[in-house]
């Protein structure tokens, strides 16, 4: 469960920047709908 050099917690931050920041967009365009 640490940051270590693995890959497992960088992977895992990235996917959930990749998740926030693909509900940003649906809710942006919902937004300029």
């Amino acid at each position: 469960m640490g940051y270590g050099h693995h890959g497992g917690g960088f992977a895992a931050g990235f996917a959930l920047v990749l998740v926030l920041f693909i509900l940003l967009v649906i809710i942006g365009a919902a937004w300029a709908w």
